[in-house]
């Protein structure tokens, strides 16, 4: 469906069958969206890169889908050309994670990559759990065969990053490995649950950090799923970024009943030689509308391959 104004009897069909907390509408990203989306995107990156740098996007979700996948994959593309700062290869094929495929990129993107409720692993889910509905061939290779492979294809990724690359997590990225509490602690938590969606108010934690400039010291107020996290998130070891207003969230008995902690939407942080950026916003195509979100992505790419320098020091470790 084409974004239209006024809206399409398909269109007003479309948005009148979403729940009510469904948030903002389904559109398809057209063409004339991707020239709106460049318009609004940085023309110049926050840090010149040391050299020419190549990110894999991965937008394959085995379990819930959101609809924002391929305008968040265009985002990470445009912002990456208007600004000079990295080429983007696009993928949905688990292959890409072999030691000799990742060597390649500076940074793994992973976009909204929520896999299934049963084990929360996305190689499990296309080599195991959904074989069916994804890759034909891995079918042929017996079961023992296809559970080393998701196992070497995460240690894989684990490396990776431990040996100095970027890692980027975007919206439900953070959900890829959910259940693991080694990928939570290299990352700085796992997903826990979010409320219903609604208008959700963001502070920037320090506005003069240099990824945080975009947001000129004032809240960025969206509308979208309020991430919680759980499993290593107590122990704050990231360098926060945003943090959620949780007296302007809606009440929750949920919410209510959580530990008293911050509430951090987005961080940075060290992973052994590695680098790890989390944005939660969005949920919500409509959220990229806004050119501090797009700049904010940005920078937070340029952190991870290794070209934007700032403080990353663990919170847990701040006096």
């Amino acid at each position: 469906m084409k974004v239209t104004l006024p809206l399409t009897l398909p269109a007003l069909l479309l948005a009148l069958a979403l729940p009510v907390f469904a948030g903002q509408p389904a559109f398809e990203p057209s063409s004339a969206w991707e020239q709106r989306l460049r318009k609004r995107a940085p023309q110049k990156a926050p840090a010149t890169p040391a050299k020419a740098r190549k990110v894999l996007a991965f937008s394959l979700a085995t379990g819930y889908k959101h609809w924002c996948i391929p305008h968040t994959e265009a985002v990470v593309r445009v912002i990456g050309e208007t600004s000079g700062a990295f080429e983007t290869v696009a993928t949905t094929d688990i292959e890409q994670f072999r030691p000799e495929a990742l060597a390649q990129y500076d940074a793994v993107i992973m976009n909204n990559t929520c896999p299934h409720g049963k084990d929360r692993d996305t190689f499990r889910d296309v080599l195991i759990n959904k074989v069916d509905e994804f890759v034909a061939a891995y079918k042929e290779l017996p079961l023992p065969e296809r559970e080393a492979l998701a196992t070497l294809l995460y240690r894989s990724l684990v490396d990776y990053v431990s040996g100095g690359g970027g890692l980027v997590l975007l919206h439900g990225g953070i959900t890829s490995f959910n259940h693991s509490d080694e990928f939570s602690g290299i990352v700085g938590g796992s997903f826990h649950f979010h409320p219903p969606q609604q208008d959700v108010v963001l502070q920037p934690v320090n506005p003069e950090h240099p990824l945080l400039k975009p947001f000129d010291g004032k809240p960025f107020t969206h509308h979208d799923e309020p991430y919680l996290f759980n499993r290593a998130y107590p122990k704050l070891n990231f360098h926060p970024l945003l943090e959620m207003d949780l007296g302007k969230l809606k009440p929750n008995k949920r919410v209510a009943k959580l530990p008293d902690l911050p509430r951090y939407v987005a961080w940075i942080k060290r992973h052994e030689k590695g680098r790890v950026f989390f944005c939660s916003p969005s949920h919500n195509a409509q959220s990229f509308d806004q050119p501090a979100l797009l700049a904010f992505i940005l920078g937070g790419i340029q952190y991870a391959v290794g070209d934007l320098a700032c403080a990353d020091e663990p919170l847990s470790e701040q006096k």
